[in-house]
């Protein structure tokens, strides 16, 4: 029998774990095309449920924002694919070697955005394999919860490059790390129309 698959993508965390190999070069990721290839021949996609928060320009990056936006819109193109918004939270944060002051951000509400999607989702029954793509702990407690509450299904957690937690190979029925091979062979193509027909462009370099 085939088994219906609803993918959750911790954004931020996938985006840290490209960034900390240094694989900008996968940031265009089609992330449908993504979970497509992480199932198995039995598996069908129900759904791809993306979880970010719209990010902030900083002094030495003032076009993230928009690089953002475009993928953003890139995403939006994509069938069965939805995306929850967090916020950014303003934070000061003092230099260690010079003391001065500098203003951050910090992602708030997607690990209870994806904890909220991942249980109601279990409740309404749409999928028996739940794939969440992410190396953070404190998403160790609804894959549990999974397994406890809903026997018959299943949390598989697929980690990001470089992002592991302990907790959450202990609290999932299965988990594993998404090679390079799968991100270079999963990305968008230079050039991909939206609905209105306006192109939307391969930012041409990432930071």
């Amino acid at each position: 029998m085939t088994q219906r698959v609803a993918v959750y993508i911790d954004g931020l965390n996938l985006y840290q774990g490209l960034k900390q190999q240094r694989w900008q070069r996968y940031y265009w990721l089609d992330l449908r095309l993504l979970s497509l290839r992480l199932l198995r021949a039995d598996q069908q996609l129900v759904a791809v449920r993306y979880f970010t928060a719209v990010v902030r320009p900083v002094p030495h990056d003032a076009d993230k924002p928009k690089r953002q936006g475009t993928y953003l819109e890139a995403l939006a193109t994509l069938p069965d694919l939805h995306i929850h918004y967090g916020y950014h939270l303003a934070k000061r944060r003092r230099c260690p070697h010079c003391g001065a002051i500098e203003q951050t951000y910090e992602e708030k509400m997607t690990d209870v955005n994806i904890a909220v999607e991942l249980l109601g989702d279990a409740q309404d029954d749409l999928f028996d394999t739940a794939l969440v793509i992410s190396g953070d702990g404190d998403l160790a407690g609804p894959v549990r919860t999974i397994g406890e509450r809903y026997p018959a299904k299943r949390a598989v957690v697929a980690f990001p490059p470089a992002r592991h937690s302990a907790a959450l190979r202990q609290a999932a029925r299965g988990f594993f790390t998404i090679s390079r091979s799968a991100l270079r062979d999963s990305q968008f193509p230079d050039r991909v129309s939206n609905s209105d027909g306006y192109v939307l462009t391969r930012p041409s370099s990432w930071q």
